[in-house]
C-alpha cells in the first residue's frame, strides 16, 4: 500500500513520509504538480495521494481535477495549513477522500487512510452479486429498510440467529446517506466490561500499562458512518452506561484523553433476544432500549418465508459450485421435498452450509436427500407459518403458494400448510382448485 506525498517544503514532506512508513506505508516523494502526474502514470489503484493545498505549479485541487478527468480512481487526501471550509467542500464534491489539516496529521492521517483503503475493500466486496429475496415477507422489510435508510433514525433489528440481520442492517447503509464512510460491525458478545470502554473509544498513549500508541475505537473508526452493534442484548451493564452516554450526548471520551470527541455516528442494533422480557428482568437498560429502538425491523424465520427456501438453495448452489469448483445441476425430488420440510432451526444460515455440504459431498450431477444431511424425522414446529390457513379470504392464495412450491404435491403443501391432507382435500374442493397435482 503506497502513499504518494505532494508536498514542496522537503523537510515536511520528510517528516509525513516517516511518519507515514511508521504506520506501515510506503512512501513516494513529489514536490511539484508535474512530478506528481508522472508518478500517477504508474500508480494503482489501491495508491493513496496526498497533497498540499499549495504548491509551486498550482493547487492540490487542481491534481484532483487532473485525477479525475483522466480516470485515475486512487483516494485523494487534501492537506493543509488553512482552514478554508469552501475548499473542502470542493474537494470533497470532486471525489476527494477527505480533508485534513496539517495540525492533526499525526493524530489523524494513519487511521484516515486504513479507513479508506477498508471502505474501498467493502465497496468492491459489495459488486459481488447477491441474491435478493422476493418472498412477501422480504418484500415488507425493503419496503422498511427503504423508508429508514435515508434518515438518521437508529434502527433495532430483531430476528433469530442466521435470519441475515447483519444483512439488512448492511442494505441500510448502502442506501443511507453516509454510503460513502464505513459500515463497522461490533460482536457485542465478545466485549468484557474491562475491555469495552477502550475497544468503542480507544485510547490515549500511556493511558494504561500496555498503552504504547494512541489507539481509536469503534466510534471513531465509524465516524461520518454506521456501527452495528449485533447481539445488542449481550453487552454488560457498564457498558450499557457508557454507550448510553455517547448516543445521547453524540461524545465521548477516550481512555487518558483530556477532551471529549464528536460522535457523528448512526446506530443500527440487532438481537435475538427479547429485550422487554431483558428490562424487567434489569440485565437491559430501558433507556437504552429507548435509544436504540427508534425504529424496528423484525427479520422472520426462514420456517415463516417458506416461499424463499428453493430460490435460496438454488443460489447457494450456484455460490458452493464457484467455492469448491463443481458442477452440481440441481436437486432430486427426494431433495427438493426434504428442504421444504425441514425446520430450519439455523434459518438462512445454516441453508448455505446444508448446501455447501451437500455440494461437497454429492457424486452424482444431482443433489440427493442424503447429501444435504437433514435428519430423516425433524418435526415441523408447532408455531405458524407464511402458509398456515389464517382466514378464509386469504386460504385460496396459501394454498397455491404451498402447491407451487411443492411441486404439485399435496402431501408436502399440507405439511407447508400444518393442516392434514383431507382438510387440504377438502379446501381445495370447496375452492375449485385446479392444479397439476404429483402422486402424493
Amino acid at each position: 500500500m503506497k502513499v504518494i506525498v505532494v508536498e514542496d517544503n522537503p523537510i515536511y514532506n520528510d517528516y509525513v513520509c516517516n511518519f507515514l512508513k511508521k504506520g506501515g506505508f510506503e512512501t513516494v516523494q513529489a514536490y511539484r504538480l508535474s512530478t506528481a502526474k508522472k508518478l500517477l502514470a504508474k500508480a494503482e489503484e489501491n495508491d493513496t495521494v496526498l497533497a498540499d493545498l499549495r504548491l509551486p505549479d498550482g493547487e492540490g485541487i487542481d491534481l484532483l481535477r487532473w485525477m479525475r478527468k483522466e480516470g485515475k480512481p486512487q483516494p485523494f487526501i487534501i492537506m493543509t495549513d488553512y482552514a478554508e471550509v469552501h475548499t473542502a467542500v470542493e474537494s470533497m464534491k470532486l471525489g476527494s477522500a477527505d480533508y485534513i489539516p496539517k495540525r492533526l496529521v499525526e493524530d489523524k492521517l494513519v487511521p484516515l487512510i486504513h479507513s479508506i483503503h477498508k471502505a474501498q475493500e467493502q465497496k468492491r466486496n459489495k459488486q459481488v452479486p447477491i441474491f435478493v429475496r422476493q418472498g412477501a415477507a422480504y418484500q415488507e422489510i425493503k419496503r422498511r429498510v427503504r423508508l429508514v435508510a435515508p434518515t438518521r433514525m437508529s434502527v433495532l433489528i430483531l430476528g433469530e440467529n442466521g435470519t441475515g440481520k447483519e444483512h439488512i442492517a448492511q442494505h441500510i447503509h448502502t442506501q443511507s446517506k453516509r454510503a460513502d464512510k464505513l459500515f463497522v460491525a461490533v460482536d457485542c458478545g465478545s466485549l468484557s466490561p474491562t475491555l469495552a470502554q477502550s475497544a468503542f473509544f480507544g485510547h490515549a498513549k500511556g493511558a494504561f500499562t500496555g498503552a504504547d500508541a494512541n489507539q481509536i475505537g469503534y466510534f471513531q473508526e465509524a465516524e461520518g458512518g454506521m456501527l452495528f452493534l449485533d447481539e445488542v442484548g449481550n453487552l454488560p451493564m457498564e457498558t450499557q452506561q457508557m454507550l448510553l452516554r455517547a448516543i445521547q450526548e453524540r461524545r465521548y471520551r477516550p481512555i487518558g484523553a483530556k477532551e471529549d470527541k464528536t460522535a457523528d455516528v448512526r446506530i443500527v442494533a440487532a438481537t435475538n433476544e427479547d429485550l422487554q422480557k431483558a428490562v424487567a428482568e434489569k440485565r437491559f437498560r430501558e433507556d437504552l432500549l429507548y435509544r436504540l429502538k427508534e425504529y424496528t425491523i423484525t427479520v422472520p424465520s426462514l420456517r415463516d418465508c417458506q416461499e424463499d427456501i428453493m430460490p435460496l438453495a438454488e443460489f447457494f448452489l450456484e455460490l458452493a459450485n464457484k467455492d469448491l469448483e463443481r458442477n452440481i445441476k440441481g436437486f432430486s425430488t427426494s431433495a427438493r421435498k426434504a428442504l421444504l420440510t425441514h425446520p430450519w432451526p439455523g434459518n438462512v444460515r445454516e441453508l448455505k452450509l446444508k448446501i455447501q455440504v451437500a455440494v461437497l459431498h454429492t457424486e452424482a450431477d444431482m443433489i440427493a436427500k442424503e447429501d444435504l444431511e437433514l435428519g430423516s424425522d425433524e418435526p415441523l414446529p408447532s408455531s405458524p407459518v407464511s402458509f398456515s390457513l389464517r382466514n378464509e379470504a386469504e386460504d385460496k392464495e396459501r394454498i397455491l403458494r404451498a402447491l407451487k412450491q411443492a411441486n404439485g404435491n399435496r402431501k408436502v403443501a399440507a405439511k407447508l400448510l400444518g393442516i392434514g391432507r383431507s382438510t387440504l382435500y377438502s379446501k381445495l374442493e370447496e375452492y375449485g382448485v385446479k392444479y397439476k397435482f404429483r402422486q402424493s
